[in-house]
């Protein structure tokens, strides 16, 4: 199977299925001296996983990360970086009675017809469980822009169903296990997830992520275009049918002199471009929102076939999440901030001397 690997001069290749022995990554490209321990891994491996609450799936994984190579006495050397977990929690047998028929949904049918062989325990290689390899390279990511550049990746969870944040603010996203940014609605959150575990069913979820401190500059004019890259990346996490930038699919109802972004000397007037212009970044806080849809591992009957083409009802049983949105907030970030190291080291390489002699407006936007 092609296409594992991700990243010009950051490149991530992960491997591993859903219930093999292990999964892992090669994190090539790091740049050396970078602080790293197994320990660090932990808080994001956390935030994604599952069994965290009873609002998703009860697998319980350790997601213990080993350091294969590319650290030396606590430092990254410069050379690949193999990071390995072993899975410690499968469950196969939920998936012998699935194992000659397609669920509808999901990829069930389209590896079948690409490769001719599927593994159906837990969707192998299509599981969600691959995004677990995504967080851990994050982890370095997020370390090494937060310390290069001062650059944060945070996101929160925008959408679950038809509910939306009645307000905002950041110190609730980390105090409850949907990553909602209004504590109030904390209770409605969990009623619907009950609801919906009760019925057999499931709902979509947005999720939205934002990069502040990101300079000027990062991203590339036509094939590598930072808004291109993370669409792309963000487009490739399990369940994800759209993305956004900035305003998004609202830029069809506005007017340009609305949507523009003026620019005054004191700052940016808004930034409805969510922080990128010409496919490079404008300096502003970097915006960008996914939209996930319902997991089709449903209790729900639904019509499918056999591989013999003949009729069949499928019933997914097991560990299934009610929304997988909930989960997907630190694998967002993750992609987010692999794509802007590998930008940054892009620029560094081509144009690292260019913003030392360039004016730079404040990021605002004007208060």
């Amino acid at each position: 199977m092609s296409s594992n690997s991700f990243g010009k001069l950051f490149t991530v290749t992960t491997f591993g299925e859903s219930h093999g022995p292990a999964i892992g990554c090669v994190v090539d490209g790091c740049p050396p001296g970078l602080a790293l321990a197994s320990e660090e891994f932990k808080p994001d491996l956390v935030r994604r996983s599952t069994g965290r609450s009873r609002y998703s799936s009860q697998r319980h994984e350790a997601d213990e990360v080993e350091i294969l190579s590319g650290v030396y006495e606590g430092h990254t050397t410069g050379t690949p970086i193999a990071l390995l977990i072993r899975n410690t929690n499968q469950r196969s047998r939920d998936y012998e009675r699935i194992a000659q028929t397609f669920r509808p949904g999901h990829a069930d049918y389209t590896y079948w017809q690409k490769y001719g062989i599927r593994d159906p325990c837990g969707g192998g290689r299509a599981s969600a469980r691959e995004t677990t390899m995504r967080v851990a390279a994050g982890v370095i990511a997020k370390k090494w822009l937060a310390e290069r550049h001062g650059v944060r990746v945070r996101g929160y969870l925008a959408q679950l169903g038809d509910i939306t944040p009645d307000g905002f603010d950041w110190d609730a996203v980390e105090a409850n296990p949907f990553f909602w940014p209004h504590a109030a609605q904390v209770p409605a959150l969990e009623a619907r997830i009950n609801q919906l575990r009760k019925a057999g069913d499931s709902v979509g979820a947005r999720v939205d992520v934002v990069a502040d401190g990101v300079p000027p500059g990062w991203g590339e004019p036509v094939y590598g275009k930072l808004d291109g890259e993370l669409a792309a990346a963000l487009m490739s996490i399990n369940a994800v049918k759209g993305v956004e930038i900035g305003d998004g699919f609202a830029v069809v109802a506005q007017q340009g002199s609305q949507h523009r972004d003026e620019m005054l000397v004191d700052g940016f007037a808004s930034n409805h471009a969510g922080g990128i212009l010409g496919g490079i970044s404008s300096g502003q806080e970097l915006r960008a929102s996914i939209a996930l849809k319902p997991t089709s591992s449903i209790l729900i009957p639904g019509h499918s076939v056999d591989l013999a083409g003949a009729p069949a009802e499928v019933v997914t049983k097991g560990r299934h999440d009610p929304c997988v949105g909930i989960r997907a907030t630190p694998i967002a970030e993750a992609m987010v901030a692999l794509v802007l190291i590998d930008q940054a080291l892009r620029h560094r390489a081509q144009c690292g001397d260019v913003g030392a002699v360039n004016p730079r407006i404040p990021s605002g936007p004007v208060a």
